[in-house]
């Protein structure tokens, strides 16, 4: 490769987090246009209110799509127990995601076509007392018995709509159950009407969505109290830079704009260590694709932590 070649290439990947940017400004006076249209002027009057809405119509609408498209090469096969120190691999090394399933930040549905493959024949589906889950879409994993039950942790009910679509066209109403609460509010059932209990999750599954959740070190522990032991996270999440100054330095630019425009989301966390002292692991392997350059701003971890 060319040095013209490298230096355009660092140029357009260092530019591409502010027209990321950009793109979510654009989808700022549709937003206030459409809660206009609908008479959701309270919605207006509240900050917090207003950046879900307008989050839920840049990511579904815009940005949404492009990420499932990219990230599809990585999320499946980590799924699917394909990865291993960052990188897809053609045999498993591990299994694949199965049993009760807690998938945080489900979104709009962004991933909820991809469990049907995992979907078994297996008996009660979650802790709240719903039984007889029935298979739908598609056969069990090699190997596994299969995912039984699915809570899609959603607070932003903005998204409920989007993510019931989802369900529906993956044929998953019997084994997808959409939790509209937030992670401190998944076993108190006065809070909705079911109720997840601790020690009762066989995976979680969080794809983007540990940069935005509040309090991380809290809830990232209260997540890790839900998985039984031998239980698996699966995660790809952005991170912060860690592999040289001038990066950590522009990652921390970005930064300044990048949570009032993405939904809340913060570029500078320390998610993997996060997780890693989220309590004792038997196994994790976790690392950054490494098919990601040195100027990625938005670098990721991919793997799977065993506890």
């Amino acid at each position: 490769m060319s040095l013209l070649t490298r230096t355009t290439d660092a140029f357009w990947g260092l530019l591409d987090p502010w027209l990321f940017l950009g793109i979510s400004l654009s989808c700022l006076p549709r937003t206030v246009l459409a809660l206009f249209r609908k008479g959701r002027y309270a919605v207006l009057l509240s900050p917090r209110a207003l950046q879900d809405a307008w989050f839920h119509e840049f990511w579904g609408s815009r940005a949404g799509p492009g990420i499932r498209a990219n990230a599809g090469e990585r999320v499946v096969p980590l799924l699917e127990g394909r990865c291993t120190g960052g990188s897809v691999v053609a045999e498993p090394m591990g299994p694949p995601v199965s049993g009760v399933v807690l998938e945080v930040g489900a979104g709009s549905g962004l991933w909820v076509d991809v469990f049907p493959k995992f979907v078994g024949d297996g008996g009660a589906g979650g802790s709240d007392g719903d039984a007889d889950v029935r298979r739908r879409g598609g056969a069990a994993a090699s190997g596994s018995a299969g995912i039984t039950r699915v809570y899609g942790v959603e607070p932003n009910r903005d998204q409920h709509p989007g993510l019931r679509k989802a369900v529906e066209r993956a044929g998953l109403e019997d084994v997808y159950r959409i939790v509209p609460v937030g992670i401190e509010d998944l076993d108190d059932g006065s809070k909705w009407d079911g109720r997840v209990e601790k020690g009762s999750v066989d995976c979680i599954v969080s794809i983007l969505c540990l940069c935005s959740i509040p309090e991380p070190e809290k809830n990232i522990r209260e997540l890790y109290g839900y998985l039984k032991k031998g239980g698996r996270w699966y995660v790809y999440e952005h991170v912060r830079c860690e592999y040289s100054w001038y990066m950590r330095l522009y990652q921390r630019l970005l930064n300044v704009f990048w949570p009032h425009f993405i939904g809340g989301c913060l570029l500078c966390r320390q998610t993997e260590k996060t997780l890693r002292e989220a309590g004792p692991w038997e196994k994790i392997d976790v690392g950054q694709p490494p098919i990601e350059p040195w100027y990625h701003a938005v670098p990721h971890i991919l793997g799977v932590f065993t506890k």
